[in-house]
């Protein structure tokens, strides 16, 4: 996306210009987080966990409010049109800020202008999973397979555009086989229908797949990243099985509406860096899920926007997928 960072930095800026003069009163109401996906994934449980410390430390309640649809265009012009004080959040994904500019005509929100980096809270490596009866443990035996039945297979991702549909589009391109696309709603949705056969394979990250995966009902074939997830130290990352371009990475973000006031930001982010970089935090709820703790500034999150913003351009052209 052109100028995107410059995009990014202006909206800042008008947080930063907002808040220049006398402390802003805050919170003075409770707080609604808006997750743009359906209650149960990873995203979710996150932000509950987050919210209900948040709310200790802000002495107001936290209310989190899943809003689904339209790949996560719902929550996204919710947020954006909501008043910029802070007391309105949102918790997403690269769906929203860096993938839906390149996927979509003409969208009801601008993914730069209208928000406030405020963090990006942790990154995860997706993993490509498989039904256990399906013939492959890795890679190149799924190729092979695949090759061998043109269309016969199909995958589940959570919508046209989704990290899963360009992942699975990206390495269809690159190891010319044909296997079916099934979008679904959310991982909540994809997951069971990948342990119950509808689908043979879907995306997922640890944390919502690591008991199907001990069950044995779930197979993981990949995963993201340059490093082995030391939860699951036997499965090869994309790049050992000679695919490093697959767009197999995620995040979780939160985000203000464009304006809301400097010390706002910064209170926000002061609050959740204690208690993601809590130790008692970091191993139960991130390390032990398969998550790696960020916790950038909100500047440093702009630079990573726009590497990422990059990153799904491409990715989205392979792909081939477009939504007017």
């Amino acid at each position: 996306m052109k100028n995107f960072r410059i995009a990014c930095l202006l909206a800042l800026s008008l947080s930063f210009i907002t808040g220049a003069g006398a402390q802003t009163a805050y919170p003075v109401k409770p707080i609604r987080i808006v997750v743009p996906y359906p209650a149960g994934g990873g995203i979710d449980v996150m932000s509950r966990l987050l919210g209900q410390q948040l709310s200790q430390r802000l002495g107001q309640p936290v209310v989190i409010e899943n809003k689904p649809g339209a790949g996560t265009i719902v929550a996204a012009e919710s947020v954006a049109r909501s008043a910029p004080d802070g007391h309105t959040l949102m918790m997403t994904t690269d769906a929203t800020i860096t993938i839906n500019p390149h996927l979509y005509a003409k969208l009801p929100y601008d993914p730069v202008k209208d928000f406030a980096p405020i963090t990006q809270l942790v990154s995860l490596n997706q993993l490509l999973l498989a039904h256990a009866d399906v013939a492959a443990s890795n890679l190149k035996e799924l190729i092979s397979l695949a090759k061998s039945q043109p269309n016969k297979l199909n995958y589940a991702s959570y919508g046209s555009g989704s990290q899963p549909h360009l992942a699975m589009e990206m390495l269809k391109s690159q190891s010319g086989i044909e296997i079916t696309h099934v979008p679904y709603k959310g991982i909540p949705q994809a997951v069971p229908a990948a342990i119950a056969n509808e689908v043979q394979m879907t995306f997922s990250g640890a944390a919502s797949s690591m008991a199907h995966l001990k069950s044995g009902r779930l197979k993981a074939l990949a995963i993201g990243g340059k490093n082995r997830l030391a939860l699951l130290p036997d499965v090869p990352t994309f790049a050992e099985q000679g695919f490093p371009e697959i767009p197999s990475n995620a995040w979780f973000g939160l985000f203000a509406p464009a304006g809301t006031p400097r010390d706002v930001i910064a209170k926000l982010h002061l609050e959740i860096s204690r208690i993601v970089k809590d130790p008692e935090f970091q191993q139960r709820e991130v390390l032990a899920k398969g998550y790696e703790s960020v916790m950038s500034t909100p500047q440093d999150f702009v630079s990573f926007l726009e590497a990422d913003s990059v990153r799904n351009a491409r990715a989205v052209k392979i792909s081939g997928a477009k939504v007017e």
